[in-house]
Parts: C-alpha cells; sequence; structure tokens
C-alpha cells in the first residue's frame, strides 16, 4: 500500500469516527493524471434534512397548491375558451410544467445546495440564482399582503351578519345590498361586497394622482402582523418545524374543499355555472394569446424557475426516487385547479341563479375581485348558515397562502442560511419577518393594490420569464443535458428518457422564448382597474425589472473576472465549467462521483462526441 492510499484511508476511518477531516474530493489536476489524489479541504457545514421522505413531497404540494389554483385558474380558463383550456394547459404541463419541475428537483437534491449553490454547476450564469432570490423576496412580501385580507375576512365572517350583505349609509345610494334578501344584481348599482372590499377594507382611490398611496390601515397592519408572527412560528426551526407544519398546510385545504364542492353541487343552478366553466369553446384553440395564458399559468401554478423547488429538493436525501413524487405533485396541482374552478363556478352559478342572471360572466370578477368580492356576494346569498361556509373559504385560503408563503420565504431565508451557516434559524426567521412585515406596510395603504399590481407585473411576472429562459439555457445547454442525464444516472441509477431530454433542452425553452416574445409584442402599459399609473411608477417598475434581470450581467462579469487564467478568452472557458467543488455535498458522494466523472472523460476521450450526442447520447 503506497502513501496515497495510506493517506485516504486514514481520512475514510476519520471520517467514519466522526472526526471534522474529510475526504472532500479529488484534485482537478489529478484526474488529469489519471492519478488518485486526495485533498483535505474544509468540509461543508451539516445541512438540515426531511425528518420523513413524505415531508418533501407534501411541502411541495403546500407550495404548489396555492391561491393561483383557487382564483386565478377558475378566470383565466373562463377568459381562453372555458374548458377547451383545459387541452392548452394540459399539453403545457407535458412538455414544460413537469419536466421543469423534475430539473429543478434533480439539481437540488443532486448538488444538496440551494439555488445559489446549485448555479455552481454553470457559474457564469449564477446571477440566475440571485434574480430568482430577487424576484421570490418580492412575491413574499405581496403574497403576505394577501393572507392578511384573508386573515380580516376571516375573522368578520363569525359576526352574526356577514358585513358586506348591507350596505353602509356613507356608501350612498349607489349601494345594492348582497344579503339574501337583497336587490337582484340585475338593479343598477355596486354591490355591498364590492363596496365593502374597496371602501371599508381597502379604503381605496380612484387614482393615485390626489392624495398618493395614503396612511396604512390599522387593522390591515395588525392582521400584516399576524401573518408574519405564523411565518416566522413555522419557520423558527427550518425545515424540522415547516416539514412537520407541511401535513396540515398540504392536507388540510382538500377537507374542506370536498365540503365546499358538496355544498356547491347541490345549490340550485350550480350545475349550469359548472357547465359554463368546462363548456369548450373550441374557436379560442386558434388565438395565441390562449397558449400564452396556459404557459403562464403553468409557470406560476407548479411555482417553477423560483428557486424554492430546488431548495427543497436540496434537503432529500441524494438516492431519494424523486421522479415518482414529480408526477404525484404536477397532477395534484392540477386536478386541484380543476376542482377549484368546479366549486368556485358551482357557487357563482347559484348566485346567478339567485339574481335572475342569464349570463354567469356578469357575476364573475377575476384576481383578488373573485375571491373578495364574488365568492362573498355568493355566500351572502345562502339561506343557510352563510357564516361557517365563508370561515371554511376564507380559512382555507389563508392555509394555501401559508403554504405558498413558507415555501418563499424559506428559500430566501436559506440562501443567508449557506452564506453564514452559524447564524441560528430562529434568528433568521425572526429578522426575514421583520423585514417582511416592514416592506409590507405598503401594500397596507389605500393604494397598496396599486403597487400590488406592479410589483406583481414588474417584479415577478417579468422577472421570472427572463430568468426562466436563462435557467434552462443554463443547465441545457451549458451544463449540458448528457452530463445532467449521467449525473441522475449516477445518483438514481436510472437512464432519462428521450421525452426528458428534448423537452429540457428544446421545447421548454422555446416555449418560453415564444411567451417572452408575445409579451413584449403585445406590451402596453400596466393599468389597475383600467386606470393608468403615474410616469414615476412606471419608471418605478422598469427599475425593480432591470434590478432583477441586471443579476444576469453583473454576476457573469463578476464570474469571469475571478478566473484565474490570464486572457480574457480563458477566463470565459473557466467561467462556463463547473466550479472545482461542483458535485453532491456529502463527501463519500462527492468521492464516488469524481471517480465517476473520471471514468466518463476517459471513455469520452477514446470514442469522441458530437454535438447531438450532447443531447440524446
Amino acid at each position: 500500500m503506497d502513501a496515497k492510499e495510506q493517506e485516504f484511508n486514514r481520512l475514510l476511518n476519520n471520517e467514519a469516527a466522526g472526526k471534522n477531516e474529510k475526504v472532500y474530493g479529488l484534485t482537478t489536476e489529478m484526474l488529469n493524471m489519471n492519478e488518485l489524489s486526495v485533498t483535505v479541504e474544509k468540509a461543508p457545514p451539516e445541512r438540515d434534512q426531511w425528518g420523513k421522505g413524505v415531508e418533501f413531497l407534501f411541502s411541495c404540494i403546500a407550495l404548489s397548491v396555492g391561491l393561483g389554483n383557487v382564483w386565478r385558474f377558475p378566470f383565466i380558463a373562463l377568459e381562453n375558451g372555458g374548458g377547451a383550456f383545459l387541452i392548452p394547459y394540459l399539453i403545457v404541463l407535458i412538455l414544460v410544467g413537469r419536466p421543469v419541475y423534475y430539473l429543478e428537483v434533480i439539481i437540488g437534491q443532486f448538488s444538496g445546495r440551494g439555488c445559489i449553490g446549485a448555479f455552481n454547476m454553470a457559474p457564469i450564469m449564477k446571477g440566475v440564482a440571485y434574480g430568482q432570490i430577487y424576484s421570490t423576496a418580492l412575491a413574499t412580501t405581496y403574497y403576505a399582503c394577501i393572507m392578511a385580507l384573508t386573515i380580516r375576512y376571516l375573522v368578520v365572517s363569525f359576526d352574526s351578519v356577514l358585513p358586506w350583505t348591507y350596505c353602509l349609509l356613507e356608501w350612498g345610494s349607489e349601494c345594492v345590498a348582497t344579503g339574501a334578501s337583497g336587490t337582484p344584481n340585475g338593479t343598477q348599482g355596486i354591490s355591498s361586497a364590492e363596496l365593502y372590499f374597496t371602501r371599508t377594507v381597502l379604503r381605496e382611490p380612484d387614482t393615485l394622482d390626489e392624495g398618493g398611496l395614503g396612511v396604512p390601515s390599522l387593522e390591515m397592519v395588525l392582521c400584516l402582523l399576524i401573518t408574519w408572527i405564523i411565518i416566522a412560528l413555522t419557520l423558527y426551526k427550518g425545515i424540522r418545524s415547516s416539514g412537520k407544519a407541511s401535513y396540515f398546510l398540504a392536507l388540510f385545504p382538500y377537507v374542506i374543499m370536498f365540503i365546499l364542492f358538496a355544498r356547491a353541487i347541490t345549490l340550485p343552478g350550480s350545475w349550469q355555472g359548472i357547465v359554463y366553466f368546462l363548456k369548450p369553446q373550441w374557436s379560442q384553440l386558434l388565438k395565441p394569446n390562449v397558449w400564452y395564458a396556459a404557459i403562464t399559468q403553468m409557470f406560476f401554478s407548479l411555482a417553477i424557475c423560483f428557486g424554492t423547488l430546488i431548495m427543497y429538493a436540496s434537503f432529500n436525501d441524494f438516492g431519494k426516487r424523486v421522479h415518482k413524487d414529480v408526477i404525484i405533485i404536477t397532477t395534484i396541482d392540477s386536478l386541484t385547479s380543476i376542482l377549484a374552478g368546479c366549486i368556485i363556478f358551482g357557487i357563482l352559478g347559484n348566485l346567478a341563479y339567485e339574481t335572475n342572471t342569464t349570463d354567469i360572466s356578469r357575476v364573475v370578477k377575476g384576481g383578488a375581485g373573485l375571491a373578495f368580492i364574488s365568492y362573498p356576494e355568493a355566500i351572502a346569498k345562502f339561506k343557510y348558515l352563510p357564516q361557517l361556509f365563508a370561515v371554511l373559504f376564507f380559512f382555507m385560503l389563508l392555509v394555501l397562502g401559508i403554504g405558498s408563503n413558507i415555501g418563499m420565504a424559506s428559500s430566501v431565508i436559506n440562501v443567508v442560511k449557506d452564506r453564514f451557516p452559524q447564524l441560528p434559524h430562529w434568528q433568521l426567521a425572526i429578522y426575514a419577518s421583520l423585514i417582511g412585515f416592514l416592506c409590507g406596510l405598503v401594500y397596507m395603504t389605500p393604494g397598496g393594490q396599486f403597487v400590488l399590481n406592479l410589483v406583481d407585473f414588474y417584479g415577478c411576472t417579468f422577472i421570472a420569464i427572463v430568468l426562466a429562459i436563462a435557467e434552462l439555457l443554463a443547465v441545457g445547454w451549458i451544463y449540458g443535458i448528457k452530463r445532467l442525464c449521467n449525473d441522475i444516472e449516477f445518483m438514481l441509477n436510472v437512464k432519462t428518457s428521450w421525452y426528458w431530454r428534448i423537452c429540457w433542452a428544446i421545447i421548454a425553452p422555446g416555449l418560453m422564448f415564444l411567451v417572452l416574445v408575445y409579451t413584449l409584442a403585445s406590451y402596453e402599459p400596466l393599468t389597475y382597474k383600467g386606470v393608468t399609473y403615474p410616469q414615476a411608477a412606471y419608471t418605478a417598475g422598469w427599475a425593480i425589472w432591470g434590478l432583477g434581470v441586471a443579476q444576469l450581467p453583473f454576476w457573469a462579469i463578476w464570474t469571469i473576472c475571478q478566473q484565474p487564467a490570464r486572457s480574457f478568452t480563458e477566463k470565459f472557458k473557466l467561467a462556463l465549467q463547473p466550479t472545482p467543488n461542483w458535485g453532491p455535498r456529502q463527501a463519500e458522494h462527492l468521492q464516488a462521483y469524481r471517480l465517476h466523472r473520471q471514468k466518463l472523460s476517459e471513455a469520452k476521450t477514446a470514442s469522441g462526441s458530437g454535438f447531438f450526442d450532447n443531447i440524446f447520447g
């Protein structure tokens, strides 16, 4: 036994004994020389893992199944062909949603790192990860605002008389009561449910030109504080606490959904609403905006390309067979969207029946209006126990929202945790919640919904499309599909089919690029309820977008400059290659992986490979 082998065995024994020295890889130089070499490096800090494998499944369900399934999908489907929308939606699920979901889970589990560390596979594209964290942090702040609105409605749902069922004197003669004995919807005026939402809860101005954003509402500030306290308590021990909470966050909403569904289908007129929701309008399939809507809905429904899935998967066991989990999660997410649509439109069909409205579209409002105007208005028509169904609905929204917000907040916190592992997780949870609460105060002002709409578009939707394309190019074309599939085979001992390869390399990035082109081609200045923003708001919106997208060139230039080579060409080539410490986080897996890569490198040198072999080989 030579000196190198003796040193190797000594380090392995020390590792088995729990000592600090670890076998953490083979040097690149020795790999090229086909020699066994051991380097003693500072081992990465220990990383939490899920208490049970099923916690990953439930956490992903809680993350992906959220408000977008309940209020966005039904309205988007209705606008884009009803039941016919399900065809492009399911096609996009198969060609984009599921492949990208699997891709991100694989990257996170293989590297054992959050999204920042995962991009060591293609360091020149690390700006993708920073941009995603920036966008996720913005989404976390305004998502908590929606949770605050839900808490406000949940609390008042316990009143003996639901407060949106009657008119207040200050609303004037334009108000039309929506209680069980209220005036039919056909009467001219504005429903009390809409006035309660806009004037009592939001105190919303018609424009921002006169009074600006205004002062935050004390009631809404308290609701926002409760929201962030719930988030902090759920995250105070990291995934050890959020993983346990995932059982409730993932499963309980379905208990309420099935109760509401059972109630919805027994209401008079409900089946007319469900048929209205599902009836195909085949002519819509030829319109490009329908396919655009299907891609964007799938994109945000599954929470792909935001960094959260990579973070969740990084806590998995290295050999966990995640492909089954991916199929389960993406299928449940789509079925939940359809179930939520049937519930919503069953109840809205009853509302149309009670108000003698033949056109159901007249009682439908999109987005937040569907949850806080149309649905409360429908509940107001219930003759029996309207408070009970109001409590059930808003508690379901709260649980769905918390489950999604936990994932987004965890993603941001774990970036800091990975950089400063010595910081206690409970401190990070408290600091993040405090910052989130302070940032969220702007949404609690009378003009807060104007800000939310602006941040949602420029800070999340628009940024996410650009970063998603960059992520798919980084993995599929810089790191390489063939190498990724070799990594999957090393980790799971399974071959990757052509379906995944083609979707990752060509179809998913191609469709996302078409979405970006369509977004730019059809771009019009953003409005809120038909009201244009002041020019300063548009400037702020583009600044928010620019700061997120600027992460791409900034970190690319930074990475190139940090390379040890002398010429720019050599620096650029090194920035395209994985970093020396790229691979599984665990020392024993990393050691085996580098030996695996060495054998593949020798085989490649002997046989050679072409361009298409990188994808289909």
